[in-house]
């Protein structure tokens, strides 16, 4: 009666982890032979865990991934993608988020380059940190109803403090110069002091054409290029192969 009770209090102070930690331990026979302090650590063990999942939960929600399944774990390191397994390894640890330094991943359409971001940023999320992801597309179109609602401000501020940006499918459409001058403004607020990932056809090496203004372009590049690391996947589209297996079961 006494566990329960104590179990009640724990769910009222929110405690639910060492709720959860204190009924597995009344279910296991073995933990009846472990001395206090052995049972006392396993509940804390269990309200941190507890805790951490949570977090974890939120981090995912927050990040709105394409790809929300995306996991390193499941990276395809198929030949004809030229992927440098020691590469990734070593992003996994997420060094780079630690040291605010950027990611391009650059190649083909249908390649893999969004499932990469979101991989990259759901370590992240796993590793304590905030992500958000946006296409391009949908991120200018968002600046510019933030424009002109009067919120532009606050979602400078809300991009400028999350730890990890996903820009996806960057270049696909023409830039605007208000596209320009707003990206400007992001990649300032983050530069050196946040991590941003960019995915695009198109090779940094043409960027500067494509921005098509030399002084912003001068800028924008180098925010992002200068502290990068840069993954460039080959071989054929793998969502046409996908479908064409598709069409094969059916």
């Amino acid at each position: 009666m006494l566990i329960e009770q104590t179990i009640e209090k724990l769910r009222e102070m929110k405690l639910h982890g060492m709720a959860e930690g204190l009924e597995e331990q009344q279910r296991t026979v073995k933990t009846n032979e472990m001395s206090c302090d052995e049972r006392l650590a396993m509940i804390v063990d269990a309200e941190h865990t507890y805790r951490e999942n949570r977090k974890l939960a939120r981090h995912l929600k927050e990040a709105k991934l394409r790809h929300s399944q995306a996991c390193m774990e499941d990276i395809d390191y198929s030949p004809r993608r030229k992927l440098d397994k020691a590469v990734i390894h070593q992003l996994a640890g997420c060094r780079w988020v630690r040291e605010n330094q950027n990611v391009i991943i650059t190649g083909a359409t249908g390649v893999g380059k969004s499932y990469i971001a979101c991989a990259l940023a759901n370590q992240a999320c796993r590793k304590g940190h905030r992500s958000i992801y946006r296409r391009a597309p949908r991120l200018f179109e968002e600046l510019t109803l933030a424009h002109a609602d009067g919120t532009f401000i606050k979602l400078l501020a809300r991009y400028a403090r999350v730890d990890v940006l996903v820009i996806d499918d960057f270049g696909i459409a023409p830039m605007k110069g208000e596209d320009r001058r707003d990206l400007l403004e992001i990649l300032e607020d983050r530069d050196g002091l946040k991590t941003t990932i960019i995915t695009s056809q198109l090779p940094p090496d043409t960027w500067h054409e494509y921005l098509d203004e030399p002084t912003a372009a001068d800028a924008i590049c180098d925010r992002l290029i200068h502290n990068a690391h840069r993954i460039v996947l080959k071989g054929p589209s793998m969502r046409k192969e996908e479908a064409q297996k598709r069409s094969k079961k059916e």
